[in-house]
């Protein structure tokens, strides 16, 4: 049963991407604007944008750092003042480096709380208001936030990363339990391994891993079919479900055997 309402047909349908330079997130921005979507990009990176804008007619770029509030304030006044409303906005700004704490490091560690977690607060602040007034007039609206499966339990390298995607899983239930009965989807996306320019950094194998085109498509399968958690490839993630449910002692017995320990 789905718990969002689907979204069948994007012709039209208003789009905010924050973080849409790269990745993920610029792959879905390309996707959607195909399906007909009134695509917005937004990202730290203004000649990205730019290049989108110009290869993609009908597209519209605005150049904000996440965690700046506000720009990102700003960015919503804009496309509500130019569009009247946003039908879905997508929050896949991030950064990722691999942290262990025989070699913590507490810049690192601030980076990603600031660019994973308080850039979503600062969205959400930004956009709740204009979703509620959507929702009372009936107009609804989705918001949905990328995470990683690196939230569900702690992995090697992820000490900067984990924590932030956790907090992200555990933010999005909350707002779905929040938002769900005024109308409005909310869900989170949990990718696997995608070929980005962030993961191009690890240097170990990565199970199944998939390109943004692939990651792009997933996610939306998962909105139109009205899903809250859209996670992918299945064939990789099932199996980290599956590690939530180990008692402790097998997890980190596994866990630890997975990857060698830095010196």
């Amino acid at each position: 049963m789905a718990l969002n309402p689907k979204i069948g047909d994007w012709q039209g349908r208003v789009v905010w991407l924050l973080g849409a330079s790269t990745g993920i997130g610029q792959a879905a921005a390309h996707a959607l604007h195909a399906r007909g979507a009134t695509v917005v990009v937004s990202a730290r990176n203004a000649q990205a944008l730019q290049q989108f804008g110009a290869a993609h007619v009908g597209s519209e770029a605005l150049a904000l750092d996440a965690t700046d509030s506000a720009a990102v304030k700003d960015a919503v006044a804009q496309i509500v003042a130019r569009h009247g409303r946003i039908d879905l906005a997508l929050y896949c700004a991030g950064t990722y480096q691999p942290l262990r704490a025989t070699q913590f490091d507490l810049a690192i560690a601030r980076q990603h709380l600031q660019v994973n977690y308080e850039g979503v607060l600062l969205w959400l602040d930004a956009l709740l208001p204009q979703l509620l007034r959507q929702a009372a007039a009936g107009q609804g609206g989705h918001l949905s936030l990328v995470g990683s499966v690196a939230g569900y339990r702690g992995l090697p390298k992820a000490l900067a990363y984990g924590p932030t995607k956790a907090a992200m899983i555990n933010l999005a239930e909350i707002l779905y339990l929040d938002l769900a009965p005024r109308g409005l989807g909310v869900s989170i996306v949990n990718p696997g391994f995608v070929r980005t320019p962030l993961t191009a950094q690890n240097d170990f194998r990565m199970p199944a891993l998939i390109t943004p085109a692939e990651a792009a498509e997933a996610m939306i399968r998962g909105w139109q079919a009205g899903d809250f958690e859209i996670h992918f490839p299945k064939r990789f993630t099932r199996a980290m479900k599956a590690l939530r449910a180990l008692p402790d002692r097998l997890y980190f017995a596994l866990t630890q055997r997975s990857v060698a320990p830095s010196p």
